[in-house]
């Protein structure tokens, strides 16, 4: 009997084989990120386009729902402008920049006399509005499945945003022995090869305000960035922190030994 369930078994990986090499999932594309290595920090254009991408691609589908505008303008933010920080007794509220960009989203809300339901102009404090109004919506409108919040995306995925930027590109005919169903599509760095979502990006999708070139690998990369932006946007003031932290510890290295010297001189050891 044992010798029938082991053949059967081997039987089994030989046919099944073949399918689970053809869907391995690709390890991601490396990137050179600029927030990479203990010295790195956020280049704030490319945030500023990743941000464009979001906005006008991935916003249509996936919430952000831990991220506020006023968030745009923090230190290391896309839009931050020291004008408008702590330093000039203000706050990144006050950045025109980011109340613009707020006052052209409109924000559902109660009307605080009749309590109906109204839309109104965004303000600094308010988060980034769903495009859902509830996970029912969210999975009726995408085949069943709700499109995950990106707010911590670039840290809840191994790779991180090396993962994001190369699945946002990875998209291709499917592999060997793998079927599609209708509205399902290949992607080759998804687990199982098989995903939902379509091809969000194309060359000169959008426009971006620097000049740089709207390709689809600078699009992915972009909003990878700006992703893991929102993930760890308090990155710069750590590494900072901690450099400040190895300075402190050597110059009170040598403060102890020099005092240790100082006490013993006379001692004999």
């Amino acid at each position: 009997m044992l010798r029938k369930v082991t053949l059967l078994a081997a039987a089994l990986l030989l046919v099944g084989g073949p399918a689970l090499a053809n869907t391995k999932v690709r390890e991601p594309e490396p990137v050179a990120f600029s927030f990479e290595g203990p010295f790195g920090r956020y280049d704030q254009t490319q945030l500023q386009r990743g941000f464009k991408v979001y906005r006008e691609v991935c916003s249509a589908c996936h919430s952000m729902n831990l991220v506020a505008f006023r968030n745009l303008g923090d230190p290391g933010g896309p839009f931050f402008n020291p004008e408008y920080s702590a330093a000039k007794g203000l706050t990144s509220n006050d950045n025109p920049v980011v109340k613009a960009l707020a006052a052209d989203t409109q924000i559902a809300d109660l009307d605080s006399e009749t309590g109906d339901a109204v839309q109104r102009p965004g303000i600094p404090a308010d988060r980034f509005p769903a495009p859902f109004p509830n996970v029912i919506a969210a999975k009726a409108s995408n085949g069943g499945l709700a499109p995950p919040d990106l707010s911590l995306m670039a840290k809840a995925r191994e790779g991180g945003p090396e993962y994001i930027a190369s699945l946002l590109q990875g998209y291709g005919p499917p592999a060997h022995g793998v079927t599609l169903s209708p509205g399902q599509h290949y992607n080759a760095y998804f687990v199982g090869g098989v995903i939902g979502m379509a091809p969000p990006l194309a060359a000169d999708k959008v426009s971006f305000d620097d000049g740089t070139k709207s390709t689809v690998r600078q699009q992915a990369e972009d909003v990878a960035a700006f992703l893991m932006w929102t993930a760890d946007p308090h990155m710069e003031a750590r590494k900072q922190m901690g450099f400040s932290v190895l300075i402190f510890l050597v110059l009170f290295s040598g403060l102890l030994y020099a005092s240790y010297r100082r006490v013993w001189r006379n001692e004999s050891h």
